[in-house]
């Protein structure tokens, strides 16, 4: 199951390492336990209670339904498994951070908080949870986070890239079934690597043809046969990590959105009391 996910994604352009598939097919197995139609735990709790079994095990995906979004976490933030930490701080706002997410999260499906939420404070709370979670999803649409550079320099790049594990391109081309796909391809490097020699060790040769680089031939079972690539493809534009603010400063309007609705949330509670 892992590897296949990890295939998928990188034919479609995200890069996900290979532990976070691994937990995120994890996690959903221990799921089972307490869901149905498996709800093995939900059909124990059940018959010592003596209820249903079908509604016990529903509400308990209710209560922990938190559990079936932590998965994603490990797939579209991998910084939670110390990927891409720079430092002890940075370590310390992303596990705070989704600690928060995953406490707002459990309050706004349990509707309170403290004291019985509103239906918007359970939907703003959701909204909060989520942005703490990936606060890369609407950090993106502020700051691009990549640019498109020439592939006139490809090999040059490769050479300059002896830190980094893959390299990503634009590349365009048609498949078996005759159908012309443009696809963001995730390209494996090895660790030993020298411009064109290293692209050929991946299992492709290129070619130039009035400034424009196409796939000269690839090899059956390669690392950029296994990519997608094909005969003939295009590379379009190389794919660079763009220079752009932290995307934590977020996590500054989330704060006080969180302390107003504690605030308020507070008061309604010694009212009723």
């Amino acid at each position: 199951m892992a590897p296949v996910i990890v295939t998928l994604g990188a034919q479609h352009g995200l890069v996900i390492p290979l532990i976070a598939v691994h937990l995120f097919v994890f996690y959903f197995g221990i799921l089972a336990d307490d869901t149905p139609p498996v709800g093995l735990a939900a059909f124990a709790a059940a018959a010592i209670a003596r209820a249903d079994p079908i509604r016990t095990g529903i509400q308990g995906f209710a209560y922990d339904i938190r559990t079936a979004i932590l998965p994603f976490m490990f797939i579209f933030n991998t910084q939670l498994l110390l990927i891409d930490i720079g430092s002890f701080w940075e370590l310390l706002l992303v596990v705070s951070s989704a600690t928060v997410a995953m406490l707002c999260f459990a309050a706004a499906t349990q509707g309170w908080w403290f004291t019985r939420s509103h239906k918007w404070e359970s939907a703003l709370l959701i909204l909060i949870a989520f942005s703490l979670f990936r606060p890369g999803f609407w950090w993106d649409r502020i700051y691009p986070p990549i640019e498109l550079a020439s592939v006139g320099q490809i090999s040059e790049m490769v050479d300059a890239s002896q830190g980094e594990e893959q390299i990503i391109f634009d590349a365009s081309g048609m498949t078996l079934e005759g159908d012309e796909v443009k696809r963001r391809i995730t390209l494996r490097l090895p660790t030993v690597r020298e411009g064109a020699q290293a692209l050929e060790n991946t299992g492709m040769v290129l070619r130039e043809e009035n400034g424009a680089v196409f796939v000269d031939s690839v090899e059956f079972g390669s690392t950029a046969a296994k990519a997608g690539l094909d005969l003939d493809w295009q590379i379009e534009a190389l794919v660079l990590s763009a220079d752009r603010p932290a995307k934590y400063w977020l996590f500054l309007p989330l704060t006080v959105a969180l302390l107003i609705m504690a605030l308020g949330q507070r008061r309604r509670s010694r009212a009723t009391t």
